[in-house]
C-alpha cells in the first residue's frame, strides 16, 4: 500500500475554492467536490486571504530566509577615527597604570 503524497495546490486553484466559498458555497461540498482532505482546508485557505489578501494564498519559499547582503562599510570620517583611537590609547594607559601598580606592590 503507497502512503499518499500531500498534494501541493497552484495560486489559481486556491483563490477559485476561495472565492466560491465566499460567495456562499459550504466548505463541505466544496472540499468533497475537489476532493480535498477537509473542510478545514478551505477555511484556514480563506482565513489566509481575508488577513493576508490575494499574497496569503501564493506559495512561500521553504527554509530560512536569505539574509540580505552586508552595505559596503561607509568609510568613517577623521573626527570618528580619532575619537575611538583616542579611547583605545585611554584604556591603554589605564591598564598600563595597573600594571604598573601590581609591581610596585610586588616589589614592597
Amino acid at each position: 500500500m503507497t502512503k499518499p503524497t500531500k498534494r501541493q495546490f497552484s495560486y489559481e486553484f486556491k483563490l477559485a475554492v476561495v472565492q466560491r466559498y465566499l460567495a456562499g458555497e459550504t466548505k463541505v461540498a466544496l472540499a468533497k467536490e475537489f476532493q480535498l482532505s477537509g473542510p478545514a482546508l478551505i477555511k484556514n485557505w480563506a482565513s489566509r486571504y481575508r488577513n493576508e489578501g490575494d499574497d496569503g494564498l501564493r506559495p512561500k519559499r521553504k527554509g530560512r530566509p536569505k539574509t540580505p547582503p552586508e552595505s559596503p562599510a561607509q568609510p568613517e570620517s577623521e573626527l570618528q577615527r580619532l575619537r575611538r583611537e583616542n579611547e583605545r590609547l585611554r584604556a591603554e594607559v589605564a591598564f598600563l597604570g595597573k600594571v604598573q601598580a601590581l609591581r610596585d606592590e610586588e616589589r614592597r
